[in-house]
């Protein structure tokens, strides 16, 4: 019998924050770093985190911790796309555990219930806040830092293109040192482009490239055995002086490699073997 009024009283809560659900998201739309368009949109989910908050009170908690992670989710992947920092979403969340806890005291004390109640009641409420905060912060973080990773990826294709001279003839123009992870993203766009275009030959051009050592020699000599496993012949052009003398000290020897100081001689040599 106790369990049963305890748990209207519950539910009474949990209906009258319902009731103010309209009433409690409009208290922030004069705030001044929301412009309408985004006020709109954030709207729906800030009534949603009330529900939520409402709910919490009166049903499971492992119910509401997984409503909680996909609203966390949604949150965040509605963040990312307005471009809006994740402190917002805090603050929200922050916000609303004020003014929901304001309203279940004042229940509280109408209903006269124990210190104990209370308590628990208070207790398990700020739990679920506490839930929304890592589900917003864990799905914001992840959303930023997939978003990183392809932008990172773009800068990385776009950094070593394959540019098409001719039919059968392509250049890469390098730019910068060379490591590990750019030489594993001269691998791919090589092999991947070089199929695309049907080229017969590649040249790669270092003129950019401010030092050559045994690493970088040692990637290179990947990427050429790798295009010649697929028919592409491959020419480096734009050693410089300082680079051959440098390579010479270190001992780097580009066997079988075919070399010219410019770009302009790899393409005459390339054209020439071509016919």
């Amino acid at each position: 019998m106790e369990d049963v009024l305890l748990n209207k009283k519950l539910q009474q809560i949990t209906a009258v924050i319902l009731h103010k659900k309209e009433e409690l998201a409009e208290q922030k739309r004069h705030y001044h770093f929301y412009n309408h368009d985004v006020y709109v949109q954030l709207v729906p989910w800030r009534k949603n985190l009330i529900k939520i908050y409402a709910e919490s009170i009166s049903i499971d908690e492992e119910h509401t911790f997984q409503i909680l992670e996909k609203w966390g989710i949604e949150v965040a992947n509605l963040l990312t796309t307005l471009q809006l920092p994740l402190d917002i979403a805090l603050e929200e969340i922050s916000y609303y555990r004020n003014q929901i806890g304001e309203v279940i005291t004042e229940e509280a004390k109408e209903e006269n219930f124990s210190f104990d109640l209370f308590s628990k009641i208070i207790f398990r409420y700020n739990l679920v806040v506490d839930k929304a905060v890592h589900w917003v912060s864990k799905s914001y973080m992840k959303d930023y830092i997939d978003k990183i990773q392809f932008a990172q990826y773009a800068i990385d294709e776009l950094s070593i293109p394959v540019v098409r001279i001719t039919k059968e003839i392509g250049v890469i123009p390098l730019v910068g040192e060379i490591d590990t992870h750019r030489a594993q993203i001269l691998m791919e766009n090589a092999l991947k482009q070089g199929n695309t275009y049907r080229l017969s030959w590649l040249i790669i051009d270092l003129s950019a490239v401010p030092i050559i050592d045994t690493m970088v020699a040692d990637q290179l000599f990947k990427v050429v055995a790798a295009l010649k496993l697929i028919g592409i012949e491959v020419v480096l052009s734009g050693i410089r002086s300082e680079i051959a003398l440098t390579m010479v000290q270190l001992g780097v020897k580009l066997n079988d490699i075919v070399t010219f100081n410019s770009l302009y001689g790899a393409l005459d040599y390339a054209n020439s073997r071509r016919q």
